[in-house]
């Protein structure tokens, strides 16, 4: 069996770190007493009820963040209805600072190796604001992104996949998906992708794992 030619990658949580890595410094920036956000997501799933839901499916991602981007926006005394406000002005106007450097290393092995990059993600332009992918030039290395921002197709949706492959002119057994969300892992499965999940607690080993499915090595 051939390699595959190209790695399709999830944004949030696998190219940058997430929210939940980042209390710190959403606390400083926001001007909060450190401790205040306990919410950890998948780093402590016993301690959040809201992200146990979601794992079973009874809200959806977007209505985690969207739920999460109210009630920090409370904190502050405002009034939040779009995660791009959140996230903008947790993380400021430093994007490079939130990518997770084993992704950056990752990223820029395989594009040097000639596989072919691709984001598909739920939400990207969503999250970040629409003018992200100008201010984090890492992103340039990537030949197609699909971002259900303006697709409205949401992963795990089988067509969410396909406008990947359909764009990239590859077929799915070509391409190696990478995502944090095991909903997502089993839609791309499904779709006929080669799938990694992404562990957001090792993202050294869940890279090491993804670039070895094309014979590369995630160098230190």
């Amino acid at each position: 069996m051939s390699r595959p030619q190209a790695l399709v990658l999830d944004f949030g949580g696998v190219v940058t770190r997430t929210l939940f890595e980042t209390h710190e410094l959403t606390e400083a920036a926001l001007g909060l007493p450190a401790g205040t956000l306990t919410w950890r997501g998948p780093f402590a799933p016993e301690t959040d009820p809201l992200w146990q839901s979601m794992q079973a499916d009874a809200i959806s991602e977007r209505d985690y963040w969207h739920a999460r981007t109210r009630e920090v926006g409370k904190l502050v005394g405002e009034d939040w209805e779009r995660m791009e406000t959140f996230v903008q002005r947790a993380r400021g106007a430093e994007p490079e600072a939130v990518v997770r450097p084993e992704a950056e290393r990752a990223i820029r092995i395989a594009h040097s190796a000639g596989i072919r990059l691709a984001v598909l993600s739920n939400e990207l332009d969503l999250f970040y604001g629409a003018d992200f992918r100008k201010r984090l030039p890492l992103l340039s290395l990537f030949e197609v992104i699909v971002d259900a921002t303006y697709t409205g197709i949401l992963k795990p949706d089988p067509r969410a996949y396909a406008a990947v492959t359909e764009t990239l002119g590859l077929p799915a057994a070509a391409c190696v998906f990478v995502d944090d969300q095991q909903r997502n892992i089993d839609g791309a499965a499904a779709a006929g992708m080669c799938a990694v999940r992404f562990d957001v607690r090792e993202p050294e080993k869940s890279y090491a794992e993804a670039l070895d499915r094309f014979g590369l090595v995630l160098q230190a």
